[in-house]
């Protein structure tokens, strides 16, 4: 890791190597498959929460919302206000019914609900969500590496990613979790290390901050008129509330913890823990990105830098020096909020420091992709694997797939990852992903959940009304360019709101009508 003072490069290492040792203490206990997907549900309340807390805290928050912050406003942090009332949903109603069916696969009660087809349909969602949130995590982690080391992205990728398959194929979810709990405690720490380092060396400290921020804007959560047309208040409140209404009651990741927990009591607790913890640690993410706005207006030269690299990442290859220049002096603030802290730490955080700080961000892609390979697996091999291929497989043959399938996520994560390269917003591109990917299957779960009454066909037919939705709002502006009476005039976030009502009210209607006649 050319680039690096020895005492950042023996921090970093020290951290990989532990995390590796992590895995291979635990592989001693996976001799199943119950306990390579759910460690036996014998993990403790706390510790599960702040797994979930850690899956959360990815990259993408480490480095997509300080970015977002620098180049816009605080906006996005409207999500996180949305946790609290997803989360309570989920206690109240998600949680009570995984420990119930005792399901480890969170989409195996679709196909008792509706058929095949619907079981199917949910797990291409997921895993399409899967390698999406993977490759995005992997891109940040990139970013920030590319920046301290010179190397490729590509290799930096594929050095972390073998590290974090290795560790995870090993030690199962109970490996996943332990060293989510200590990935946890590192970042929220480098977190606040980086806000001290950026406050303490600009002039005027914090109320500095509170003058910039306020005199442009930055605090501002967006327009509080009823506009759907872009990214206002409303819009990231029901975004954030439908995205995690998806993530605690049918991302796979978050449901097979429940299955960890001792008891539903405990479950439930972790959820609510995960909750108090990250909502004000996003915050502190958000206050990051404004201070390195303030810090930039003080500091200009950083900026310079960062306009300079981005541009030159943007030219061809062989680009004249003001082609260069030009293309540097026409970017806004948006176009490279995401390179602004990598630069930060390169050029003002002293030896040592710098390899904590770069421990905590390794934490935050680690913690997400393992979590995130290991459910991949699970679903693969119940949903897929045991439905399809082979339905008589011994446990034996059951662990293997599992260490089998969490290496081949894990590599389709990376190529994911690479094929992101150039992407301006981490976090914007995540979002609009995600939202794609959930809506479908978040509609159909509410569908069979609230609607006791629906049937397979009417399940169906509202599913496929949902997807014609879905792909016209998130295609018809670059389609229907010639038919602008045809385009969806709505904010891409609210693809994943619109989609989910419209299969469950379709659903619900077609139910009605069905009863009637």
């Amino acid at each position: 890791m050319k680039g690096l003072p020895i005492l950042d490069l023996a921090v970093i290492l020290i951290y990989l190597l532990s995390m590796i040792l992590v895995g291979v203490y635990f592989s001693r206990k996976n001799k199943n498959s119950d306990q390579f997907t759910k460690a036996s549900g014998m993990i403790p309340s706390w510790a599960i929460g702040l797994s979930i807390y850690a899956t959360f805290l990815s990259s993408n928050t480490f480095i997509g919302v300080p970015g977002k912050a620098f180049g816009s406003n605080w906006n996005a942090f409207v999500f996180s206000l949305s946790i609290p009332l997803a989360a309570w949903v989920a206690s109240k109603y998600f949680v009570p019914f995984y420990r119930g069916t005792g399901e480890i696969s969170a989409y195996t009660h679709l196909e008792h609900r509706f058929g095949a087809w619907a079981r199917t349909y949910a797990v291409v969602c997921f895993l399409l969500t899967q390698v999406a949130r993977m490759g995005s995590i992997f891109f940040g982690i990139a970013i920030t590496l590319q920046a301290l080391t010179g190397y490729s992205m590509q290799a930096i990728m594929i050095v972390t990613g073998l590290c974090i398959i290795f560790y995870t194929v090993l030690g199962g979810m109970e490996a996943v979790i332990w060293t989510e709990v200590v990935q946890a405690v590192i970042k929220t720490f480098g977190a606040l290390l980086i806000l001290y380092m950026i406050v303490s060396d600009l002039p005027g400290g914090v109320s500095k901050i509170v003058e910039i921020g306020a005199a442009d804007g930055k605090f501002s959560l967006g327009s509080f008129s009823p506009d759907f047309t872009s990214s206002s208040f409303w819009v990231i409140l029901l975004y954030g509330f439908f995205i995690n209404l998806n993530n605690f009651g049918m991302d796979q990741n978050y449901v097979q913890r429940y299955h960890t927990a001792e008891n539903e009591k405990s479950a439930s607790k972790s959820v609510w823990l995960c909750v108090w913890m990250y909502v004000p640690v996003s915050l502190l993410f958000f206050l990051i990105g404004t201070s390195l706005y303030a810090y930039a207006q003080a500091h200009p030269e950083l900026i310079e830098q960062v306009r300079q690299q981005v541009a030159v990442e943007r030219l061809p290859a062989g680009a004249s020096e003001s082609q260069v220049t030009a293309m540097a002096a026409s970017l806004t603030p948006a176009d490279y909020g995401d390179k602004v802290m990598p630069a930060f730490m390169v050029s003002k955080i002293p030896a040592g420091l710098v390899g904590l700080i770069l421990s905590a961000i390794l934490a935050a892609a680690m913690s997400t992709i393992s979590s995130g390979m290991n459910a991949s697996a699970t679903v693969f091999s119940v949903d897929i694997y045991q439905r399809y291929i082979k339905h008589d497989v011994n446990d034996k043959q059951n662990l293997r797939v599992l260490h089998i399938g969490t290496a081949v996520f894990g590599l389709i994560g990376m190529g994911a990852g690479i094929a992101m390269i150039g992407v301006k917003s981490i976090l914007d591109m995540w979002w609009e992903l995600s939202g794609i990917f959930a809506a479908g299957m978040l509609g159909l779960f509410l569908l069979g959940i609230i609607s006791k009454q629906s049937k397979n066909h009417e399940a169906l037919l509202a599913t496929a009304i949902g997807i014609i939705v879905i792909l016209w709002m998130t295609f018809s502006g670059s389609l229907l360019v010639d038919y602008p009476l045809l385009q969806s005039t709505m904010h891409k976030n609210m693809i994943i709101v619109v989609g989910t009502l419209t299969i469950f009210l379709f659903g619900v209607l077609l139910t009605k009508i069905r009863k009637r006649t």
